[in-house]
């Protein structure tokens, strides 16, 4: 586990750059670094120590030198690959998986290699003799990659996009159009970043980039195709896959942990793990649906675990959260992310590594979202075409009760399903935006380029699939990565594994929601290792008190200062945030998401464009 960032050019003094581009993330790699640099090319790697932990140094070069490679990540299949290409008669130098990569472009080539590769990546090999540099991103998108090219030509990635600010010829400005999407969807969910001209290298897309042109391209797609079967004879094989995936997750030559909520997903990869410590956290405070570490605490005395739990105060978060906004690179308005900061906090004392249930719910079909009411069962029973129609005279008249239950029984989600957060509402959105934050991309285009690649399947599948391509990599993945890399953890996700994911696409909707629960299938698989009460656990979330929190004075105050600020009034029309903040402390509405998602975009552009300081090259 690792940062990684590079640059072409032939800029001077490339040596100095790199390493300023590296001391901005030495947070993901505090055990070594390393630099390779010639007169096309400077590619940096900060190290975190996890298999082969005297020789897996980076840069990394094949027997000639002639390739470059600077990797983050684990490739959990690397054993199986190395043997294979030990006998198609590669020669291998250290026994970590990194050296997998480069005989494995050598042999396969990049486009060939990635489809190969069982884990989660984000790498960059760099070609001496052809000029090329060629990356890659895992398949659900769990370790991040950003690039930016230049007004001079140069092509710029890196791990985390701070460390771009490093680059002399980086020009640091916010991209305009990001800001209407986020207030809707509380994360950045559009390829191009809120940097302007930066852009994530996408989940499971490779690129190539060669005497200053650039190609990505898709090479692997979700294929939910379901296929009938014994629901007993699938429950069996998904406890059998799942497991699997747990042993390949656990190869370390350092601790290994486990996050541990009162849930279902945490709690089935802990029992199938076993570490000798889970890590759990609550806040304080007399509201229990805001603390799970009993839970937690009761299956690791179950289990025979460890368990360290701490509680987090309402003071400690707000202190904190200019740190976390900073760490996550682009503002990121879920609430989860606060806590999950000081869970990976307490892991890091104890261990280096921690699996975590991220996924289940996505590939499995957990989220509440996706099932239907009873009335809207009933509401189905009329033919599609009626529906569809009163969806559309619905969304074309002012909003009355009712209009919204309608619309979601039109049976297309199309229609209203933007993944699982939506804060305003677009027209809100425009209503507290100053005028040239307003071009943003619509975010029914957003969400239609995606539903277009699953036109004509079933209600679940469009919005697992939707999920899947925006709401996993934009928001759970992206916290999950950033908020445990801060504190030199690596985070596993051993439901986010292709094996899982070639099992997950073949079972049919009705075995994964059902009138008794969601995420159905896997509850059954999971109660084979665990009891009862914890394989049928309504799902929580990571709760966080928001609402409660900014009706305290002590905090909205907080809160009020940056509404006021100079800043915030660049971006928004001050006096309808000030509105929405005295009608939420005074109980007149609950607008706590709202003003928690336009708080987190002012804090995150203060901590970057005004109290960031860029590095001075003389």
């Amino acid at each position: 586990m690792c940062g990684i960032v590079g640059f072409s050019g032939k800029i001077e003094y490339k040596r100095e750059i790199v390493q300023n581009m590296m001391d901005l993330i030495v947070h993901r790699g505090p055990n070594s670094a390393g630099a390779y640099t010639d007169a096309d090319m400077a590619l940096g790697f900060r190290r975190l120590s996890i298999i082969d932990l005297a020789d897996g140094s980076q840069p990394m070069y094949n027997e000639d030198k002639s390739l470059v490679l600077v990797y983050n990540g684990e490739i959990y299949n690397f054993q199986a690959l190395r043997e294979e290409l030990i006998a198609a008669g590669h020669t291998f130098a250290t026994h970590c998986d990194s050296e997998v990569l480069l005989h494995g472009y050598e042999q396969y080539g990049g486009r060939e290699l990635v489809k190969k590769l069982r884990g989660m990546f984000a790498f960059v090999i760099w070609d001496t003799k052809e000029k090329k540099l060629f990356g890659a991103r895992d398949m659900f998108g769990i370790k991040p990659m950003y690039y930016t090219t230049t007004k001079d030509g140069e092509f710029i990635f890196a791990s985390e996009i701070k460390s771009m600010l490093a680059h002399p010829h980086f020009e640091r400005a916010v991209n305009k159009n990001a800001l209407l999407p986020y207030l809707t969807f509380q994360y950045s969910a559009t390829e191009e970043t809120f940097f302007a001209g930066v852009y994530k290298l996408l989940p499971a897309h490779f690129f190539e980039w060669q005497d200053g042109e650039f190609v990505t391209e898709r090479y692997w797609d979700v294929d939910f195709e379901a296929k009938d079967g014994d629901f007993e004879a699938y429950s069996a094989e998904l406890d059998r896959v799942v497991h699997e995936s747990v042993e390949a997750h656990r190869i370390s030559d350092v601790p290994v942990g486990s996050f541990l909520s009162g849930g279902v997903d945490s709690s089935y990869i802990t029992a199938c793990l076993m570490p000798e410590e889970t890590f759990s956290v609550g806040f304080e405070g007399e509201h229990e649906k805001f603390n799970e570490t009993n839970e937690a605490a009761e299956l690791s005395r179950r289990l025979g675990i460890k368990n360290v739990r701490r509680m987090i105060s309402a003071d400690e978060c707000f202190e904190a959260f200019p740190t976390i906004q900073y760490h996550m690179d682009e503002p990121q308005s879920n609430p989860s992310s606060v806590p999950l900061y000081f869970l990976a906090k307490l892991a890091a004392e104890d261990v280096t590594v921690v699996l975590s249930g991220e996924g289940a719910d996505e590939i499995f079909a957990g989220y509440e979202w996706y099932d239907e009411t009873p009335m809207m069962r009933k509401y189905k029973k009329l033919p599609q075409f009626l529906r569809i129609a009163a969806a559309r005279v619905a969304r074309a008249l002012p909003y009355f009760k009712g209009h919204d239950f309608i619309i979601k029984a039109s049976g297309r989600p199309e229609d209203y399903f933007i993944g699982q957060a939506l804060v305003f509402p677009e027209k809100e959105a425009k209503a507290v935006l100053r005028d040239e934050y307003k071009n943003g991309e619509r975010v029914h285009d957003i969400t239609g380029k995606i539903y277009a690649r699953v036109k004509g399947r079933d209600e679940l599948t469009k919005k697992q699939y939707l999920d899947l391509m925006l709401w996993l990599p934009g928001d759970i993945l992206l916290k999950a990565d950033k908020m445990s890399m801060a504190h030199s953890l690596e985070l596993r996700v051993p439901f986010l594994d292709k094996e899982v994911m070639k099992m997950a696409e073949k079972i049919p909707a009705k075995y994964k929601i059902t009138k008794e629960n969601t995420k159905y299938i896997l509850r059954h698989a999971a109660n084979r290792t665990l009891p009862d009460e914890w394989a049928n656990r309504k799902k929580k979330g990571f709760p966080v008190p928001i609402r409660l929190w900014l009706r305290e004075e002590k905090y909205a105050q907080i809160v009020r200062r940056y509404f006021e600020s100079a800043f915030a009034a660049e971006f928004f029309d001050t006096d309808a945030l000030i509105r929405l903040l005295d009608d939420h402390v005074a109980g007149k509405a609950n607008n706590g998401r709202k003003i928690w998602t336009v708080f987190t975009f002012l804090v995150w552009y203060k901590r970057f464009f005004i109290d960031f300081i860029l590095p001075v090259y003389n």
